[in-house]
């Protein structure tokens, strides 16, 4: 076994309350992990501490907002204190939006970047200089990051612009980390997980937003009709959050960069490279689904209503 996810190993996981985040946790636990656990959502947090603690393993937890630099680092230094050496990075915590692009206002996007995007890139501040030192003072020291993004990080499907645009930039910071690591050790390791709709709970997300980022004004139509989109393909997702991360712990003793919750969904990573490199128009996620577009046209038009 990879002693990055091995027994007696540190392993700090963002957005630990729910989905994901807890799934990993709950493994992590089995696996006899020292774990540090973070959310902004206290309730949920406290929880999963309960959960893996249940199952012997040592673990903290503290309420964290991963957009908030300061938080992040405070998270870093609590893990310092408490147990040196991090072993494995779940940058995790994640949120949800939806809408039609121009009509998402400017704390959508503050919001969601801020969590999403800034979240990683404070985790990787926070915690990776720490991992090169350690990396750089013991040649046995291995660590791993995983940096949670979606199959909306390859393609683009309609009426999710803000997220899609946050994933991607997971996916294009992760790519680079990967090869800036390269460029200094061979004992640090990262990938980025690109799952398709799975039962997570990002689509109620909004529980969590700050009051200061909220909307003054209500949902659009279109924002209604993509949220109740999303709702259905999460809710019904085949695969489970713990088969997810049964696939990441293989990732990670595999040192396998991209994880694919769904490898099928993939076809369209392919479609899209192909139309690119065509120059023709962007690649249709919903096309292969018949009726689809039509009737979300019937939606955003209010017929039926």
């Amino acid at each position: 076994m990879n002693d990055v996810v091995g027994k007696g190993s540190v392993a700090v996981i963002t957005g630990a309350g729910s989905g994901f985040g807890r799934e990993f946790a709950l493994l992590g636990a089995r696996r006899g992990l020292r774990l540090v656990l973070a959310d902004v959502q206290a309730d949920a947090l406290q929880s999963t501490l309960a959960e893996v603690t249940a199952l012997g393993a040592e673990a903290i937890a503290r309420a964290v907002d991963v957009a908030d630099a300061a938080q992040v680092d405070a998270l870093a230094a609590a893990t310092r204190l408490r147990f040196g050496r991090v072993h494995a990075l779940f940058n995790n915590a994640g949120v949800g939006s939806a809408g039609l692009v121009w009509e998402n206002s400017l704390r959508d996007w503050q919001w969601t970047l801020g969590v999403n995007l800034m979240g990683v890139i404070h985790g990787l501040r926070a915690f990776v200089p720490a991992m090169l030192d350690a990396a750089a003072a013991d040649p046995h020291y291995r660590a791993h990051i995983v940096n949670t993004a979606s199959m909306a990080g390859i393609v683009n499907p309609p009426l999710s612009g803000v997220y899609n645009v946050s994933k991607h930039a997971v996916v294009a910071l992760s790519e680079t980390l990967h090869h800036d690591l390269a460029l200094v050790t061979a004992q640090v390791h990262c990938s980025v997980l690109c799952p398709h709709y799975v039962s997570t709970g990002i689509h109620v997300s909004q529980r969590n937003r700050p009051a200061s980022l909220a909307n003054d004004a209500p949902a659009t139509r279109a924002q209604r009709v993509a949220q109740a989109l999303v709702e259905k393909a999460v809710t019904s997702g085949k695969v489970s959050a713990a088969e997810v991360a049964g696939m990441t712990f293989d990732a990670i003793e595999q040192q396998r960069f991209y994880i694919a919750s769904h490898p099928q969904a993939l076809v369209g990573a392919r479609a899209r490279a192909e139309r690119i490199v065509a120059q023709q128009g962007p690649y249709d996620p919903f096309a292969e689904r018949e009726g689809l577009r039509d009737s979300l046209r019937a939606a955003l038009a209010g017929q039926g209503d």
